[in-house]
């Protein structure tokens, strides 16, 4: 198969959709790979490394044009919409329940469209996990840098000092983002409540933390009492394919105190506060009625070598799977490609996604059928 790694043009996106070494094992299985120039610059990673590894280096019009599957990190944005052929095939992390004008794009293409985000394997979400884990050991420390009175946060350092509370870090959610976040706020001596619909996830915290946090079942009335008193509240809720409730109004924000931290892990997916909005690594934060927000869509771009490798080492098993199968094949008889197909034939074939784009769902054999 031709396999193509274009450069990401997202906005400050340093990251690329496969290191030299993975190129060297593709290139092993027979197949040939583009990238893109300076496409792994970002990540560390030099032509020449990739040229050694056995790969083509080349334009993006010349690569989009040859390759059957693109691999890439982020969505395609507008500007790479014409770079598509008919039919083609994309790995890459998709969110489309927040982004119609790409879904449109690709059921008028007839573009197969597999997200990372979606993949599900043993009830677990493989390819989504390591970005989660590092954006969840971010989102503290984000939220700790701008709780800094320079930064209009309202100058409480995370432990604390002799004599003084420490940072009150509310978690909403207890998948991946928050088990790492939780980690990262103990760490850091942060007075540690998460909340959770389900108890099984928080009961596995509560035994790990062995009371150095807090854990609460989530639900409205919870949720107004303890954002009262919070200096950092980070959501990490997650539905796979879908869009993210909404959990935290604009109204709500008049409970918090002046300088309190938002920070909003799920913003890709359409974020869980209702005051959320996409921003980028040179903008990171805005403020509405006092209140901090980071809501950057693309968190661990700011560490791309870090996250680079750990993508890779994840998406690359099903990378060699699509390859070897080709594309058909594999959505058709590997469960775990398909359970990450969003697109596929014109009709759009994740049922979750479909359901939150209020339009028609087609599972694979019935597309092929």
């Amino acid at each position: 198969m031709i396999i193509g790694v274009p450069k990401e043009i997202k906005k400050e996106e340093y990251r690329v959709g496969v290191t030299p070494s993975g190129v060297d094992e593709l290139k092993r299985d027979g197949h040939r790979i583009f990238i893109e120039t300076g496409a792994g610059e970002g990540s560390g990673f030099s032509d020449n490394d990739y040229i050694a590894a056995g790969a083509d280096i080349t334009s993006v019009g010349r690569l989009f044009e040859m390759s059957e599957l693109i691999v890439k990190v982020k969505e395609p944005l507008t500007s790479e919409f014409p770079l598509f052929r008919e039919g083609q095939a994309i790995f890459t992390y998709l969110h489309l329940a927040a982004n119609r004008e790409l879904t449109e794009f690709l059921l008028k293409k007839s573009i197969t469209a597999i997200g990372y985000e979606t993949i599900e394997k043993n009830g677990g979400l493989p390819l989504l996990a390591p970005m989660s884990e590092i954006a969840g050991r971010m989102a503290p420390l984000m939220g700790a840098y701008y709780l800094q009175a320079v930064h209009g946060g309202r100058g409480i350092l995370s432990s604390g000092a002799v004599g003084t509370r420490p940072v009150k870090a509310l978690i909403i959610g207890a998948g991946t983002v928050g088990a790492n976040t939780v980690r990262i706020c103990a760490g850091l001596g942060m007075d540690t409540v998460v909340i959770n619909k389900g108890v099984e996830k928080l009961q596995r915290l509560d035994d790990l933390y062995r009371g150095r946090i807090r854990t609460l079942q989530l639900n409205t009335m919870t949720l107004m009492e303890e954002i009262r008193d919070a200096d950092i509240i980070i959501g990490a809720v997650l539905v796979p394919g879908g869009r993210t409730p909404v959990l935290i109004t604009r109204e709500m924000l008049k409970m918090m105190r002046k300088g309190t931290v938002l920070i909003d892990v799920a913003v890709d997916q359409g974020g869980c506060f209702e005051t959320s909005r996409p921003t980028t690594h040179d903008k990171p934060v805005y403020t509405i009625d006092g209140i901090i927000h980071y809501a950057v869509a693309n968190m661990p771009g700011a560490y791309p070598r870090t996250s680079t490798l750990a993508l890779t080492n994840a998406t690359l098993g099903y990378i060699k799977t699509l390859a070897a199968k080709g594309i058909d094949k594999a959505v058709g008889t590997d469960p775990w490609i398909s359970s990450g197909l969003n697109t596929y034939g014109g009709w759009i074939a994740h049922k979750t996604l479909a359901a939150s784009m209020n339009m028609e769902y087609k599972n694979v054999r019935e597309i092929t059928n």
